[in-house]
């Protein structure tokens, strides 16, 4: 048995995900215990802030850095405490970071996730894995995303065709051909997911979430802004592509709008934009009767949107992540803890038919407690 700790903190701002997994040679990853520690209001809207500015100083990057790894220990802390477990019991951190920004199709490509593993190494005196998206982007890769990687250990069968959609802030889709097969991969973003559903909820409702898509199921879809949505040069890209809030966010919802729609109207649009354009990126990989969607993330709790996914994708068979024994909400951060698995071991953690990587690579750097 070896235990390693995954952290995440995606698009949505939520909270920093903390899984901690069972790893051997032998088996699945097994997740043993998970849990979400929601970030303090200053430390969100710090990150928002930083997420969506052009310029930013040297000490308000500094200072929401700490905050953020203060959060991540605090993270680890709970959870481990949770499970009485000695510290020579953990094998190490496997820590995403906070994506700040993410441009893989620069002219000079770059993606920087706020984190600091040795603060993070040290305040929790644990070996820490991080630092994963750049080797990747080194060999040419888009970063992302990287998760196809733990979707093909976990979920792929041998005679069906696996779909793994995460819908967190963006949604990627990864395709996993049946194991007989022998074909590649195939991973992407496919385009904004609860990222633009939670913030109109947040600006018209004051509150964070739409539970259970409740209001965007009150709306009425406007196809004519769902056109116009949908008409993004994003959604027509071949992958490999990823994206993120430089490129999703409601600056980019009201150039689209007129001004004349109902609050309500653009949720309902907002959640129709999401379900389309998975359904419209996961049809070319369907096979009638042979083909499994397997949703997690954030938005695997929406029955709204999981019900306008059904609805677009009636030949493919819907599966629960706890069918596999995860839950869909720590299937990313399980993934992280997973790939300082492979770091320590020295194997590839990317996929280069997925990012578009020169090959496959080692991903992250070492941090000793």
């Amino acid at each position: 048995m070896a235990l390693f700790v995954g952290l995440m903190s995606g698009t949505s701002l939520d909270g920093v995900d903390a899984a901690l997994i069972d790893i051997d040679d032998t088996s699945r990853p097994r997740l043993v215990d998970a849990l979400c520690l929601a970030l303090p209001a200053d430390l969100r809207a710090s990150l928002l802030t930083l997420t969506q500015a052009d310029r930013v100083d040297f000490a308000t990057l500094g200072a929401t850095e700490s905050a953020f790894c203060d959060a991540q220990a605090e993270a680890v802390s709970r959870l481990l405490a949770r499970q009485n477990l000695h510290p020579d019991e953990i094998v190490a951190i496997g820590s995403h970071g906070q994506t700040i920004e993410h441009a893989p199709d620069a002219a000079s490509p770059f993606t920087y996730q706020l984190d600091n593993p040795s603060r993070l190494a040290e305040l929790t005196g644990y070996q820490v894995v991080a630092d994963f998206r750049r080797r990747d982007m080194a060999a040419g890769g888009q970063a992302a995303p990287l998760a196809p990687i733990f979707h093909q250990a976990l979920f792929t069968d041998a005679e069906r065709t696996r779909l793994v959609l995460n819908l967190g802030g963006i949604a990627n889709l990864t395709r996993l051909a049946p194991s007989s097969r022998h074909a590649p991969v195939i991973g992407f973003d496919t385009g904004p997911a609860n990222l633009l559903i939670d913030a109109w909820h947040a600006r018209h409702r004051q509150a964070p979430i739409d539970e259970n898509g409740r209001w965007a199921a009150s709306g009425q879809v406007d196809e004519t802004l769902l056109a116009r949505l949908l008409d993004d040069a994003f959604f027509r890209r071949p992958p490999p592509k990823s994206t993120g809030r430089e490129a999703f966010h409601l600056g980019w919802v009201e150039r689209h709008l007129s001004g004349e729609e109902a609050s309500a109207n653009v949720q309902a649009t907002l959640a129709e934009m999401t379900a389309v354009s998975v359904a419209r990126a996961a049809l070319p990989f369907v096979e009638a009767d042979r083909t499994d969607l397997i949703v997690c993330g954030g938005g695997a709790r929406n029955r709204h949107l999981m019900a306008r996914l059904a609805h677009h994708l009636p030949a493919v068979a819907l599966l629960r992540c706890e069918d596999f024994g995860w839950s869909a909400d720590w299937l990313e951060a399980g993934a992280f803890g997973w790939l300082a698995w492979r770091r320590l071991r020295g194997l590839p953690g990317n996929l280069p038919e997925v990012t578009g990587a020169r090959g496959p690579r080692v991903l992250g750097g070492i941090y000793a407690p």
